[in-house]
């Protein structure tokens, strides 16, 4: 943990972010002891194709949801202290922690939003189960990760 008057590394916190969005994502909840679940499929049948989750308040903030997806999520709200601690971080040191989940494009996307407590705001896209980054290839031809920030989703209407 850290002292008063100290941040926590942002790094950390994505981390963090990435890990019970992946989770989740994965279908395979090891984490919080849920182990079928599908929320790319359910943001599929959902209005506009997604799922947004905010995993502080442990609850589902746009998509449809089913009892059995909403159950899960309110479990990674009630691990989600221990995992911080385990990662050396508080729940104080995260004041959004988020992600979309998407199905308009192959294998599903994951948009992950953390900010921590000074306002530090970190958008990270993520494709596939294991979610990974997006790779972009650079002006010389290097194959880098896709940083910074995204464009918006479009949301079309079913």
């Amino acid at each position: 943990m850290l002292s008063s008057g100290q941040q926590m590394k942002i790094g950390t916190l994505r981390a963090i972010g990435h890990n019970i969005a992946d989770s989740l994502g994965s279908g395979c909840g090891l984490l919080v002891g849920v182990y079928e679940m599908n929320v790319f499929g359910e943001a599929s049948r959902s209005p506009n194709g997604v799922i947004d989750i905010d995993f502080l308040a442990g609850k589902a903030t746009r998509g449809t949801a089913s009892r059995a997806l909403k159950a899960a999520i309110a479990k990674y709200r009630e691990v989600l202290p221990a995992f911080c601690a385990k990662h050396g971080a508080s729940m104080k040191d995260i004041k959004t922690l988020s992600a979309r989940y998407s199905v308009d494009v192959p294998k599903g996307r994951i948009v992950v939003t953390v900010q921590d407590r000074a306002g530090r705001c970190w958008v990270d896209e993520y494709r596939g189960t294991p979610a990974r980054h997006v790779k972009i290839v650079d002006k010389q031809g290097r194959i880098r990760t896709k940083r910074g920030p995204i464009k918006k989703l479009k949301v079309t209407a079913r």
